[in-house]
């Protein structure tokens, strides 16, 4: 275990040298022989103040650890080992190393999830494996505006797996440790030891799915650059059609979590996210965006966007769902930090907003693109919607057959 000074613990918990003798003087801290510290107390430093600067007053706080009530022991296990303190060298002075613009580094904060440095503050020991990567990339000649939008997708994205897992963590640990009748401090001492013998198996899990997408990724990427290699030496010519989007919704989806609350609507939304799931991926698409009632997908294949979208239609009450209704549009779409923008999206969007419940609803440019699919189409007609200038030919879509 590595010791430090009580300057070591400012320093690398961020907190002023008089605010650890202050929890040392509390009982909070307590420094072994020659007057030393753990790396668990470097958190404990760091975490207490912001528990305080929550509004947690930190006299409560030490009494509560006095009497037994409450430990912040949890805090020494291997699974909190992965958060990092402050490193010895400020914002300012990697700009000053490194070249990158300190706008940048500012975004590599943020991708922490942490406010906004000053360039005087302390680098977090764990921001400098991403500081490489920045420093590579720009020396390989990567845009800083595609390296903020990576850091921002990889915010956004791990942001939501950490606060599933957190969740989780607390639905089917803490909360369990607690109904046995164990006390918070032994709750938050059981519960540590069980994180530190987890915390290597997700991980290995989270970067195992990481790389099974990435080949995936890779492999559609690899297919269109052999694709191109192929077309421009004459030996192949593709199929050339746009992508499609479709967003899919449920009818009085509003009525009935206001009358249920939030607990019928995280059960509707959780199951809405398994037909979704099953249905995009069979179908080759992908969801971008969930919308509370709804979810927007893209599709590289047009014909297959609306297979995907009958399927959901069709098998909206086999998983206790309300009716639900789609629109689909296909043309040339603006992808940007893991989303898709443009004209396509709105006008799918509008068309979703005019199909009745059970109805999947497309365009004419959809129906010319998926004429190799197994589905009808029957014409309703020009129609005007709102926000999309002049009249489109929408067509109801539905499977052969009876």
């Amino acid at each position: 275990m590595r010791e430090h000074s009580r300057q070591e613990i400012a320093r690398k918990g961020g907190v002023d040298s008089g605010y650890v003798d202050r929890l040392v003087d509390l009982g909070i801290l307590r420094p072994g022989k020659r007057d030393v510290f753990s790396s668990g107390d470097v958190r404990k430093a760091r975490w207490i103040q912001s528990l305080e600067q929550a509004g947690v007053p930190l006299e409560e706080m030490a009494e509560a650890v006095r009497a037994g009530a409450l430990s912040f022991s949890f805090l020494d296990v291997s699974a909190f080992d992965r958060f990092g303190g402050l490193a010895s060298v400020t914002f300012q002075e990697v700009t000053e190393k490194t070249g990158i613009p300190i706008e940048l580094l500012m975004v590599v904060r943020e991708a922490f999830g942490l406010s906004e440095p000053r360039p005087d503050d302390y680098v977090r020991e764990d921001e400098l494996s991403v500081i490489s990567v920045v420093e590579f990339q720009l020396s390989r000649g990567f845009r800083p505006v595609a390296i903020e939008r990576w850091l921002r997708v990889y915010a956004d994205s791990l942001r939501r797996i950490a606060e599933t897992e957190t969740e989780s963590y607390r639905t089917e640990v803490v909360m369990p440790l607690l109904d046995s009748g164990m006390t918070e401090s032994e709750m938050l001492d059981a519960q540590g030891e069980l994180g530190s013998e987890m915390a290597p198996l997700t991980e290995a899990a989270l970067l195992g799915i990481y790389h099974g997408q990435q080949e995936v990724v890779w492999t559609r990427s690899a297919v269109g650059t052999v694709e191109e290699a192929l077309e421009a030496a004459g030996l192949y010519e593709r199929m050339v059609q746009p992508p499609a989007v479709s967003f899919l919704d449920l009818s009085g989806f509003t009525q009935l979590t206001e009358r249920g609350g939030d607990e019928t609507a995280a059960n509707l939304a959780e199951r809405l996210r398994a037909l979704v799931r099953r249905s995009a991926r069979d179908h080759g698409g992908k969801s971008v965006k969930w919308l509370g009632d709804g979810v927007m997908l893209y599709f590289p294949d047009p014909g297959h966007a609306v297979l995907a979208s009958l399927d959901m239609v069709d098998r909206a009450a086999d998983y206790s769902l309300p009716p639900a209704r789609a629109g689909i549009h296909a043309g040339q779409v603006i992808f940007q930090e893991g989303d898709y923008f443009g004209r396509t999206v709105n006008i799918a969007a509008r068309i979703a907003d005019y199909a009745r419940p059970d109805e999947v609803l497309v365009s004419q440019e959809v129906v010319e693109a998926a004429s190799e699919v197994p589905v009808s189409f029957d014409e309703i007609g020009p129609v005007s919607l709102k926000g999309v200038t002049g009249e489109l030919q929408l067509h109801a879509a539905a499977h052969f057959g009876p």
